[in-house]
């Protein structure tokens, strides 16, 4: 006979162990280690099983199969790689509040709409947190109410899973994984064993009956997506959706795609109408770029392979306090304290009796290097009283020898900067060798940040 004993996880990360401890060795949460089923301690034998279907030559498999169909939102198709793959398990996650649930409801609705018009089956929406009537509101606001789009407000995953046998369903999306538990596993909704266990439910369903699944997941306190590691793993894509809360942005990211790359970003506009694509969000980055003032500098950032405008902003106010306070927003602590001590120890800018607070516009934000130089550019222009020349961008990122590095994507970063009007731009002087100008743009290499700030701000450093 097996022997038993009690088992715990940590519900954050899933870490396990055979006794209780306050907090995880994994993840260093407090209070995250709750007791699971008993589990054997013993190893068995496991038997052989006849194959339900005998193994075939790898070119007689049909690769249309795999062939992703398009959602009737580009933003998202380029985030999944061209669009959704029949038995495809997506995972999307993020902070309460940004979107998921309204961004899917938009999806959902044209999903159904495009089944309508090809036969296929309706597309099944799987709610464990909201009523239907609830649900219903938001879709009625906005604009996403379809006869062919199945709405079920349950969190028993037996139900759910005869939901999608009854309907036979073109898509599934449910909302969310946390909420669903099964009576035959012991743990409450949102528990390590529940989620695992449930998760693995949906995947075995989508891959047999070749129906794409949504799964919405929840974050955690830093961001993370809750529940075991191992949900991660199991699924085919992880995207993240984000933004502030109090910004009308949305950026959605691919964390893992089995199907396309992971360093594209989709861009959306929350409105009171729901979610609108935003195929050019270049109106909320360089809001009020035609205004010129000391303290801007525009610059072009690369999120993934996609060019980003983005504008800097900063501004200086005398202290007596003996600290000075540095604030940033939508950029790197580190990288910006950085860029002020080259400014301090390489310029000689006189930036220790001034707060400074550096933010970017937009709610945009960008941990990438480049930005260096525009960092360096706004701050000095907020701290001499000097304006950034019109038309002009900044690149390059900012080495603690006051030297700039060449950056990457270049190419790329130029054809955007062009694209919106600017005429000039300021570039490390390794990366100009090999970049293409296109028309109607003037570079302007430089070796340092104070040949660049003689360029943009028209001044002798």
């Amino acid at each position: 006979m097996a022997r038993t004993k009690a088992a715990y996880a940590c519900t954050d990360c899933g870490w396990t162990t055979t006794k209780w401890v306050g907090q995880c060795p994994a993840c260093k949460a407090w209070g995250t280690v709750e007791e699971e089923a008993s589990v054997a301690t013993s190893v068995r034998a496991v038997t052989a099983l006849a194959p339900s279907r005998p193994a075939q030559p790898i070119d007689e498999v049909k690769a249309e199969d795999a062939r992703a169909r398009t959602t009737g939102l580009s933003e998202l198709d380029r985030v999944l790689g061209g669009g959704i793959v029949p038995g495809a398990v997506i995972l999307l996650a993020g902070e309460p509040g940004v979107g998921k649930s309204t961004l899917l409801l938009h999806v959902a609705a044209r999903a159904a709409q495009k089944a309508s018009r090809t036969g296929a089956g309706p597309v099944l929406y799987l709610t464990g947190e909201e009523s239907e009537a609830q649900v219903r509101i938001r879709a009625d606001r906005i604009g996403a109410v379809s006869s062919n789009l199945l709405l079920s407000s349950l969190t028993d995953v037996g139900a759910a899973l005869g939901h999608i046998e009854q309907t036979r369903p073109s898509m599934v999306i449910v909302d969310s994984v946390q909420t669903f538990a099964s009576a035959d596993i012991s743990g409450v909704p949102g528990s390590v064993t529940q989620v695992r266990n449930t998760a693995g439910a949906f995947i075995e369903v989508a891959k047999t009956q070749g129906v794409p699944i949504v799964l919405v997941g929840h974050v955690t306190k830093d961001g993370s997506i809750a529940g075991p590691r191992v949900l991660e793993h199991l699924v085919d894509v992880v995207c993240q959706f984000e933004g502030e809360r109090h910004s009308r942005l949305r950026m959605l990211r691919a964390l893992k795609n089995r199907y396309g790359a992971t360093d594209e970003v989709g861009c959306f506009d929350l409105t009171d109408a729901g979610i609108i694509e935003l195929p050019d969000p270049s109106g909320l980055f360089l809001e009020g770029a035609d205004v010129h003032v000391p303290g801007t500098c525009a610059t072009i950032t690369l999120e993934g392979r996609r060019p980003m405008p983005l504008q800097v902003q900063s501004l200086l106010a005398e202290t007596t306090f003996s600290s000075p306070r540095r604030t940033t927003s939508g950029l790197s602590q580190s990288r910006t304290m950085m860029t002020l001590a080259v400014l301090q120890a390489r310029l000689r800018l006189p930036l220790g009796n001034f707060d400074i607070y550096v933010s970017t516009v937009g709610g945009a934000a960008t941990s990438e290097p480049a930005v260096d130089l525009a960092i360096a550019t706004s701050v000095a222009g907020a701290a001499l009283d000097k304006t950034f020349r019109p038309g002009f961008i900044a690149l390059g990122e900012v080495g603690l020898t006051g030297q700039l590095r060449s950056i990457v994507g270049i190419d790329r970063r130029l054809n955007e900067a062009a694209r919106l009007g600017f005429t000039d731009s300021i570039v490390p002087k390794q990366a100009a060798g090999h970049a293409k100008v296109p028309a109607g743009m003037s570079l302007h290499p430089v070796d340092s940040v104070s040949a660049a700030l003689r360029v943009g701000l028209d001044m002798d450093a």
